[in-house]
């Protein structure tokens, strides 16, 4: 009788072209090994006792453990063993039998394009190698042993340092610059910026390998969902003998990049306004941003994964903790007795599974903007292809997937878990259907109902100013003059004295009447004049036209200064009444009706204003009226560069809300607005917000 059980077969050999390394030991000691792929130049990182099977491989595994056990501490399972074996034939690193020629051909490229699956894993992801650097990098290496001493390291940690204290002093003119650089040439800019900066960070990652002794096979451009992104293939670390020597060249690239931002926000606090202050701008921020944002992340496979898999001399960290993660689900939620994949102590574990959790949330933030980005990058009809490809591929599959395992595994959660589960579940979806919003969110700005900025008509002499204070209707509050006028006036009325004095002289001759109308014509025009420069000098004497406060006078004004049309002399505000001039989106807009009830809490203070809303606007705004709330200013709306209006972005609509008692301070005051608004459900607002742009992006 033909024994078929596979612990009883023996092993395949393992293909004669791979290269086994030992590596350095792992955090508690244990030993460590590196099998080197040299086709594809790949490294798979292996413990004692995937090593141990090596050493005994081409025997059966049921053979193998028996050794195993029998020669070494270790004691391992026929299933370990098992496993081990589907590892190597699951990477190709085992000699290929006829049964698995037959499937390479299968799998063959000349094949594989006209699989589904191809396509799918071709578009979001592929490399095109562009350089085969090893040459050059060779010889640069070698003119660059300058840059990795310690005193330019600690010289750049310094002067970026001294770069952020400057721009911190002077951090409302950077923040303007950053918003007004969102144009069209701007955004231009920022790319030319963002490819200096990533040919910079791979350069570091290569230069930091080849000291080291690694060969960088190529440098190229990959594609991450249709996004480029430069690469330098490092597979060879792995040959390197020490986690340190790996952790070096992973952290060379954002190290690269950080002393840039350094560099260029030193030399943007130091230069003067003009194309170089621009460059260092877009230099320094898409250096700061993606280095800290992105590349440091350790959510997704870029640099900081694997510098904290380095440290942590952790490899494959997002696999084994994302598995730990889904066991404690299990176990937590459903109460399934599932063997743990991996034998932690309960703090550690407890680490990497709140790391997977972080990882995924992280990157259904992520996946969710990518598949957003090729539905609006595209044409419509495959932007919605594209889009339900990304959702389905890297949010409903691995959902799907868990789903399935636990609907497989129903009949082991006991009765009371079920119970538990299905409240939760209940209580979840009341407090989304259930209409407990009564609340709409804004920012505004409170100002006194009757209220006017004084300024000069025209440019003129400033005479006198009211002492700041109470006033009451008709009192002036400045005096100014203007020279011109007065001379004018006076030439006028010497003008007409002179006129008046021939009039009378001739009513006594009698020749003198042809010339009387004429006298009299220009006399009349003298006399407008005269009339029209009493106008204008009257003007000068500003009067309040209602009872109020005299506020925000210059101190450092005097008489006898000359000021301008737009030079703010006082303001003048009746404290008896008060409105807020609120700003809420656009979304939530529509719950709002007249005479609802206002909260309006100050900056800096925690008690609030009681008020109603008295106006709703019924369309969005151009621009905003009070620059205290736009963030050129360092308020809390955002506004796009648009010369020199301030247009919010996004859509706002404009809210008067009428208070019932003034502010503290008597002063224009930025503040936060609680308005209370239609009932409306999480549920039933998702549902509204899905079904508006469904209609919106319906057409073709």
């Amino acid at each position: 009788m033909v024994n078929d059980d596979p612990a009883d077969q023996p092993t395949p050999p393992l293909r004669e072209d791979l290269r086994l390394r030992e590596a350095a030991p792992g955090l508690r000691g244990d030993p460590a090994w590196v099998i080197q792929d040299t086709v594809v130049n790949r490294f798979y990182r292996i413990g004692w006792l995937e090593f141990e099977c090596l050493l005994r491989w081409e025997q059966s595994p049921r053979q193998i453990s028996r050794q195993i056990a029998d020669q070494t501490a270790l004691r391992p399972e026929v299933g370990q063993v098992l496993d081990f074996r589907r590892f190597l034939e699951q990477n190709q690193l085992l000699r290929p039998g006829a049964e698995g020629i037959a499937r390479l051909q299968n799998g063959s490229p000349s094949r594989r394009w006209t699989s589904w699956r191809w396509w799918l894993h071709h578009y979001l992801f592929f490399r095109i190698p562009l350089l085969r650097p090893q040459r050059l990098l060779g010889r640069v290496a070698g003119h660059l042993d300058w840059l990795f001493h310690p005193f330019m390291a600690w010289a750049v940690i310094l002067l970026s340092l001294a770069g952020i204290v400057m721009v911190l002093h002077q951090w409302d003119t950077f923040a303007s610059a950053v918003v007004e650089s969102f144009t069209t040439e701007g955004l231009l800019s920022f790319a030319l910026a963002l490819i200096v900066a990533k040919t910079l960070h791979e350069l570091g990652h290569a230069l930091v390998a080849t000291r080291l002794g690694l060969r960088v096979a190529h440098m190229g451009i990959a594609f991450v969902v249709m996004w480029p992104m430069l690469y330098t293939d490092t597979g060879e670390s792995w040959k390197l003998p020490r986690a340190r020597q790996r952790l070096a060249i992973a952290s060379a690239g954002i190290l690269t990049e950080l002393g840039l931002a350094g560099l260029a926000t030193l030399g943007w606090a130091l230069s003067d306004p003009g194309p170089l202050r621009n460059a260092l701008l877009y230099l320094a921020t898409t250096s700061w941003v993606l280095s800290l944002a992105l590349n440091a992340s350790p959510f997704m496979r870029f640099d900081g994964y694997f510098i904290l898999s380095d440290l942590l001399d952790f490899p494959n960290l997002h696999e084994r903790s994302s598995a730990l993660a889904r066991v404690a689900l299990r176990r937590t939620l459903l109460g399934l007795p599932e063997p743990w994949p991996e034998d932690f102590a309960p703090p550690r574990r407890r680490l990497l599974v709140a790391f997977a959790m972080l990882t995924w949330l992280y990157r259904l933030a992520v996946f969710l903007g990518i598949a957003v980005a090729v539905y609006l990058f595209f044409f419509k009809a495959l932007g919605i292809l594209l889009f339900a490809v990304e959702i389905s591929w890297f949010i409903a599959m691995p959902v799907w997937r868990e789903l399935r395992h636990w609907w497989a595994r129903r009949q082991q959660v006991v009765r009371g878990r079920r119970l538990l589960l299905g409240a939760v579940l209940l209580g979840l979806l009341l407090l989304l259907a259930l209409p407990w919003r009564t609340q709409v969110h804004a920012v505004g700005l409170a100002r006194a109902e009757l209220q006017m900025r004084v300024y000069a008509p025209y440019p003129a002499l400033l005479q006198q100013v009211r002492p700041a204070g109470p006033v009451r209707a008709g009192e002036t509050l400045a005096v100014l003059d203007e020279p011109d006028i007065m001379a004018r006036s006076q030439a006028n009325e010497a003008s007409i004295r002179g006129y008046q004095e021939r009039l009378a002289g001739l009513i006594a001759d009698p020749s003198g009447l042809e010339r009387q109308a004429g006298i009299r014509q220009r006399l009349g025009v003298q006399v407008e004049q005269a009339r029209a420069a009493r106008a204008e000098m009257a003007r000068l004497q500003l009067q309040a036209p209602f009872a109020g406060q005299w506020l925000d006078l210059d101190p450092e004004r005097r008489g006898g200064q000359w000021i301008g049309s737009r030079e703010l002399i006082g303001v003048l505000v009746d404290p008896s009444r008060w409105q807020v001039d609120a700003y809420v989106r656009q979304d939530e807009v529509q719950r709002l009706t007249p005479g609802g009830t206002v909260r309006f809490y100050p900056e800096g203070q925690p008690t609030p204003i009681e008020g109603r809303v008295i106006d709703v606007g019924s369309t969005r705004i151009n621009q905003l009226e009070h620059p205290a709330l736009a963030s050129r200013f360092g308020g809390p709306l955002g506004v796009a560069p648009h010369g020199e209006a301030l247009v919010p972005t996004p859509a706002l609509f404009h809210v008067l809300v009428q208070l019932d008692a003034p502010p503290p301070a008597l002063r224009e005051t930025r503040g936060h607005l609680q308005i209370e608004a239609a009932r409306r459900s999480l549920l039933g607002e998702g549902l509204t917000r899905v079904f508006a742009v469904l209609l919106r992006e319906s057409g073709f």
